[in-house]
């Protein structure tokens, strides 16, 4: 067994102890069967996986998507980036099996069918917490709210990060990035949870092998602060959700395109302490 620090917006807790469990990786055939895919993860492209998931099957979504950082008009990042903290950031080479690199416009679209099969998928009173970044491209902000135009936005979070580096004269520097609540429309917050605000202050993760990944910090947060017993995060990365959903007492679904980072998740949430060189 292993000892977890517990954070959420009340205050860092004492430490909680909780068995590992075994996950595994389940490769995507078409099919899905809720039975089989809780508490494991799907080898899988997110938007396929979740057009087969049947209605109102999870209770909370948590997650963040590629922010589509290399398709820059020219001052951003991009993999010829050779200054600062960013020369040997793994992010400016996209991710496993994705380079972060589409047009605006399908980006934008791609984002809106998966952000559609999540609402479809969430019950009555579960919700999504979906985080994204807006950017700057030709001098003008990409609003990543027009991605959830027309869905069930109830609030927006705000996350400050602690630092940043911004290649561009024409604005000043962005340390925040925001987490987009969606809900269903009966959902409550755990109790207590509402006398908190919208700003949380959170350090993103530094010793991460995936190029951007969630801080358990945050995560944490977000699950505490719900009472969801199934959680789904489509983007699942190295498997920070599934983390805080088991620190939690939660069950949890993954859903991840890169096979690397799915064998990095399980290493995860198997409990190696090698799971950072899988």
């Amino acid at each position: 067994m292993k000892k977890f620090k517990l954070y959420s917006l009340f205050g860092e807790q004492e430490e909680k102890v909780f068995e590992p469990i075994t996950t595994n990786i389940i490769e995507f055939d078409g099919n899905f069967s809720l039975e089989q895919s809780v508490n494991n993860i799907i080898h899988g492209d997110c938007l396929q996986v979740m057009r087969t998931m049947p209605n109102q099957c999870v209770d909370i979504v948590i997650t963040s998507p590629p922010y589509n950082l290399l398709n820059s008009t020219g001052n951003g990042l991009s993999k010829n980036t050779k200054v600062g903290k960013w020369k040997n950031a793994a992010i400016k080479n996209g991710y496993v099996d994705y380079e972060d690199n589409m047009p605006y416009d399908e980006y934008v679209e791609w984002q809106r069918e998966c952000v559609s099969e999540m609402c479809r998928i969430i019950k009555d009173d579960g919700a999504i917490f979906y985080n994204n970044k807006n950017r700057v491209q030709a001098g003008l902000l990409q609003d990543r709210g027009e991605i959830l135009a027309g869905f069930p936005l109830r609030q927006i979070i705000t996350w400050k990060r602690s630092g940043a580096i911004n290649f561009n004269p024409g604005y000043f520097l962005p340390t925040t990035e925001q987490i987009y609540l969606l809900c269903g429309k009966n959902f409550k917050l755990a109790k207590g949870a509402n006398k908190n605000t919208d700003v949380w202050q959170v350090k993103q993760e530094m010793k991460n092998p995936h190029p951007a990944p969630f801080p358990e910090e945050l995560t944490d947060i977000i699950v505490s602060s719900t009472t969801g017993k199934i959680i789904l995060d489509p983007f699942a990365g190295s498997g920070t959700t599934a983390i805080s959903s088991r620190r939690y007492g939660r069950n949890f679904i993954l859903i991840e395109k890169s096979r690397k980072y799915c064998e990095i998740a399980k290493a995860r949430i198997d409990g190696r302490e090698d799971w950072r060189d899988v």
